[in-house]
């Protein structure tokens, strides 16, 4: 992952309703939940939540996928631990001479 792209997505989780959705999204696993479920759920108007899931999925944390009339929202496991990864890289590595130790 880049940095740039690191900072997309960590700017989408930086509202608080954007985090709610996705941590939502997230215990709700890859099944995901209905677009008027996750609004009744978190008490977010419909446009609002349209919103905020257009920007988690540009930030590429969340998918959407249609089942019948349905919109169906899941987290994006994949580009969650993307960015997990790219937060943690270089943890517990060995410190460069004359710096500090890293710890986790």
């Amino acid at each position: 992952m880049e940095a740039i792209t690191a900072v997309a997505a960590l700017g989408a989780l930086a509202q608080e309703s954007r985090l709610e959705v996705f941590r939502l999204l997230v215990q709700q696993g890859p099944g995901g939940m209905p677009a008027g479920h996750v609004g009744e759920a978190l008490g977010i108007p419909p446009a609002t939540l349209s919103f905020h899931l257009a920007q988690l999925g540009h930030a590429g944390l969340v998918r959407s996928r249609r089942e019948g009339r349905r919109v169906i929202y899941s987290a994006d496991y994949a580009g969650m631990q993307e960015l997990i990864a790219f937060l943690t890289e270089k943890c517990c590595q060995p410190a460069p001479r004359g710096g500090r130790a890293r710890r986790c």
